[in-house]
């Protein structure tokens, strides 16, 4: 077909894009079989598609898969819904495309699922636009330098434990001892532009405690929640963490300060680690494939500052049995910027928030705090640390006064160190007022 010379750029443009579109619309469309379906993945024969490409596989129910293995014979994909109705010789369709994640103001306040989806009955997004979830990790070399400091709203980790923005922090615990309860306080008390949280295997109970009664009216305004519960496919729980960290990525390429939480990352793992198996790779720690651990780095190292703007990450990690050295929690607390251990002991004693403080570490502190402010930290600490190393001798009535000034002083101001430590959910304190009552309380301990 020969197509007449255009007389002007401007009158071919129009003739040009019809015609690419009737070209497109012509063109036959491949459509592949499935050839297997083996536990939770699906064997496809006869489609061309890259790794991360959506498929959808079945006439009636549709499911949507991604591509997660390819081999000379076909591909093999993990499914996005259930397979119900699903089975061999079932058609398959490559979209051509990776999935792709809404962005902008529109998503303040919304509840959305792994996909990106509105699930809260609101109606449809309103958005900017809409990106590939997978995004380069910014470059080490052109990382902005961690130098202002991130309120959080919680005076123990304003103070004893400062974040700064862009910065990696670790809420390790077990289960029931107010992981989700301490994300609630900070996504209402930090000074970040925007907050995006994920909730990723939570039970469905707790789905709408957590956004009603946690998180109330006030957080939900200016956070957006990404949700995919314990009963959702494997890739779906897992898509669901990279969806909210790709939502947080595009609000920091426009230069904010966004502080993205997620609970959990140990359920991350655990999602891939089903991932995994099911792909053919050999269990090793404790049954997680290798691909969890390098799965793991690329999740929270996109997570950081970039040239400008940030993303500050709070994850929490479920530890084993209370282990704090089980593969996960180790990994992660090698990854990440620091830890905050929550004390199974302090939650039963009704302290809360479980913060044990001589457990946990900000990496970055003493690059967002000034010199004195660090001192003064210290100084509590140490008088922590002193009374706890007596702690025994305190509890059988064997310690004699005088013996260590800073144990005197512990016991003395027992109550005050309670009062400063423990905060009530619905206690907001700004990152200035949580200084002043530290400095306070290290003048009544004596430390200054």
């Amino acid at each position: 077909m020969t197509l007449p010379e255009p007389t002007s750029t401007t009158t071919w443009r129009p003739h040009a894009r019809r015609f690419e579109a009737a070209l497109s619309a012509a063109r036959p469309e491949r459509v592949g079989s499935v050839s297997s379906v083996v536990g939770l993945g699906v064997e496809l024969a006869g489609l061309n598609a890259s790794i991360g490409d959506l498929v959808t596989i079945g006439e009636n129910p549709r499911v949507d898969a991604e591509v997660v293995a390819t081999t000379r014979t076909g591909i093999r994909c993990m499914p996005l819904g259930r397979m119900t109705g699903i089975g061999a010789g079932s058609p398959a369709r490559s979209k051509g495309t990776p999935l792709l994640v809404p962005t902008g103001a529109g998503l303040f306040g919304r509840v959305l699922d792994g996909l990106g989806r509105p699930i809260d009955g609101k109606g449809p997004l309103v958005v900017d636009g809409r990106v590939p979830v997978d995004h380069d990790t910014p470059s080490a070399m052109h990382r902005s330098r961690i130098s202002e400091r991130l309120q959080l709203g919680v005076r123990v980790m304003d103070t004893l434990l400062t974040v700064g923005k862009g910065q990696r922090m670790g809420l390790f615990a077990g289960s029931g001892v107010g992981k989700s309860s301490l994300l609630s306080m900070i996504a209402r008390g930090t000074d970040a532009e925007v907050s995006v949280i994920a909730l990723v295997g939570e039970r469905g109970r707790e789905v709408r405690e957590f956004l009603e009664d946690d998180l109330g009216a006030e957080g939900l305004a200016r956070s957006i929640v990404v949700v995919s519960t314990s009963d959702e496919p494997a890739l779906m729980r897992m898509r669901a963490a990279f969806t909210a960290t790709r939502i947080a990525e595009s609000f920091r390429d426009r230069g904010a300060d966004v502080v993205l939480m997620m609970d959990s990352l140990t359920r991350v793992a655990m999602a891939q680690r089903e991932i995994g198996l099911s792909v053919g790779e050999p269990p090793a720690t404790r049954g997680y494939p290798p691909s969890t651990f390098s799965v793991l780095a690329q999740l929270l190292e996109r997570a950081g500052t970039a040239e400008r703007g940030s993303v500050t990450g709070v994850y929490t990690v479920l530890v084993d049995g209370d282990d704090h050295n089980e593969p996960i929690a180790d990994a992660a607390r090698s990854i990440l910027d620091g830890h905050v251990v929550l004390d199974r002991k302090l939650a039963v004693a009704g302290h809360f928030p479980s913060i044990d403080v001589l457990g946990s570490i900000s990496r970055v502190a003493s690059k967002v705090i000034s010199t004195e402010e660090g001192r003064t930290a210290t100084y509590l600490r140490r008088v922590l640390a002193a009374r706890k190393g007596v702690q025994d001798l305190l509890d059988v009535g064997a310690y004699q006064r005088g013996t260590n000034p800073l144990v005197d002083s512990a016991v003395d101001n027992e109550a005050a160190i309670n009062a400063f430590l423990q905060q009530r959910m619905d206690d907001q304190t700004s990152g200035a007022d949580a200084w002043n009552q530290l400095n306070r309380l290290a003048h009544t301990l004596g430390g200054q």
